[in-house]
């Protein structure tokens, strides 16, 4: 059985910083490419970043692109989201996702911005950027 458990989210002033953690359990995780996107009330879900199972790619939604910084820590099965520079407009339920294909190689980005490509999701966890 697959796990994703999320954490670090909360309340943050406008312009500072948090770090999420996606803890995973059931699959080898150094095997599968993750992903991190959010939903906001009332709007679908967003892809916000994904990383490629080897960790030498990377890939963000232009909204988010160089204020956020997606890593994994293969070692400890983790990933992250380090989110800088934060805005009210990134106020969101942000959930990790992990690919459904082991060692998949995807050319560009949309691959990864399509959450049917992930089979497990964790519960989310709440980022709310006060102005």
């Amino acid at each position: 059985q697959v796990q994703l458990v999320e954490s670090g989210g909360g309340l943050v002033q406008a312009g500072g910083s948090l770090r999420l953690s996606c803890a995973a359990s059931g699959r080898t995780f150094s095997s599968y490419a993750m992903g991190w996107f959010r939903q906001a009330p009332g709007k679908e879900r967003e892809f916000v970043a994904a990383i490629q199972w080897s960790g030498s790619k990377t890939y963000y939604a232009d909204s988010v692109k160089g204020r956020f910084t997606i890593s994994r820590d293969n070692a400890k099965n983790t990933v992250y989201l380090q989110m800088n520079s934060l805005k009210p407009e990134d106020t969101a339920v942000y959930y990790c996702a992990i690919d459904g294909q082991a060692n998949a190689y995807y050319s560009g980005t949309y691959y990864y911005t399509r959450p049917v490509m992930y089979d497990y999701w964790g519960q989310g966890t709440q980022v709310t950027v006060s102005s």
